[in-house]
């Protein structure tokens, strides 16, 4: 009786391993990448929750043309097209705001296959604003243009765009300044992580906002934002630019710290360095994170042996938080620090544009 239970406990042990392989191998093949993608982007664009214009849109759309990219699907960029000429593509309420010309990103990538004029003019217009005039500080945390670390997903690949388009070096020399101004503000050298903005920023006699656990407070989303962003930088500037090892080297110095970082779920915790006290995976910061990992495969800047790991588990782990309608969940609100306010009902545009992106570089992977 012993040695038949035995038996049987060993079966359902080896059935749940070939099953759990099986459900892996499964879910990296570019037909399921393919239809996962198509299929969020299909619910999340049925379900719109902000104005068109909004940064949140603008972090769905740059997954949703990546969607396109991958997928070929003409029915996915006639709906991105139909949103952006329905805004006549315009940024959104702040000419100085990194908020407001993220979806602009989404206008010049539809430029690139049209080249209408129409489609450009409007950020060439808001962005030389940007670059003219000071931001309006209220002389609190808002010290710098892009003063909080979200910016740099939002703001330097919209001017890195441009100037590719257009040739204005103008373009890159300000995106560069406006960038390192904020890695000199909120980058932890020792961490290898941004604080959000100054308010997260330890000050110098040890007192500040930490954590539960006295660790310092590092977003993962906000980290998420800073990672995408880099991609987004490095994947449009030539590899001869005199930035560009800047650039690489932050990517790269961060890719190392965010690795040491994943749980054993194969997603990141809302509070980067007090998982303990997060214990629900966080989508968006994950899927930027897996993103922006990928692609540093894909491109040489990261080990394969070391991080092809790290991906496979986060890609795995990220498809369970998809449900049968196509919903991404386990997605924090908005907000501009970790919370626990989030379930497996929990989504967000920008959760949902995440994960797109993410599948976009998961399914280039050589595995």
């Amino acid at each position: 009786m012993t040695k038949r239970i035995l038996t049987l406990l060993m079966l359902v042990v080896v059935t749940g391993m070939t099953f759990a392989q099986r459900t892996d191998k499964k879910v990296f093949s570019k037909k399921y990448i393919k239809n996962i993608m198509l299929k969020a982007t299909d619910w999340q664009l049925k379900h719109p929750k902000h104005d068109p214009k909004d940064w949140t849109n603008g972090a769905l759309y740059a997954g949703v043309v990546a969607t396109w990219q991958t997928t070929g699907s003409k029915k996915v960029y006639n709906a991105m097209r139909d949103i952006a000429s329905t805004q006549d593509w315009m940024p959104f309420k702040r000419w100085y705001h990194a908020d407001d010309i993220v979806v602009n990103q989404t206008y010049l990538d539809l430029y690139q296959e049209e080249r209408k004029p129409e489609m450009i003019q409007p950020t060439i217009e808001v962005v030389d604003k940007l670059l003219a005039n000071p931001y309006p500080t209220k002389g609190e945390v808002d010290v710098i243009k892009w003063w909080w670390c979200d910016a740099l997903f939002m703001g330097p690949p919209t001017l890195v765009k441009l100037a590719m388009i257009t040739g204005e070096k103008k373009y890159l020399d300000a995106s560069d300044e406006y960038f390192e101004e904020s890695y000199d503000l909120l980058y932890n050298k020792e961490e290898r992580l941004f604080a959000r903005d100054l308010n997260y920023v330890i000050k110098p006699d040890g007192s500040g906002r930490k954590e539960a656990n006295g660790k310092k407070i590092f977003w993962s989303r906000g980290n998420g934002w800073v990672m995408g962003g880099l991609v987004r930088i490095l994947k449009e500037l030539p590899q001869d630019y005199p930035k560009r090892a800047f650039y690489e080297g932050l990517f790269m110095e961060m890719a190392s710290r965010i690795r040491e970082l994943q749980q054993a779920d194969g997603l990141w915790r809302a509070s980067l360095l007090d998982p303990a006290s997060y214990p629900g995976g966080e989508v968006s910061g994950s899927g930027f994170f897996c993103y922006a990992l990928a692609w540093g495969i894909n491109n040489n800047l990261l080990d394969k042996k070391e991080f092809l790991p790290i991906v496979e588990k986060a890609w795995v782990a990220l498809t369970t938080c998809v449900n049968e309608e196509g919903r991404v969940g386990w997605v924090q609100p908005i907000g501009a620090t970790p919370q626990k306010n989030f379930s497996e009902n929990s989504w967000e545009v920008y959760g949902t544009g995440a994960f797109l992106l993410a599948g976009s570089e998961v399914i280039k992977l050589k595995r």
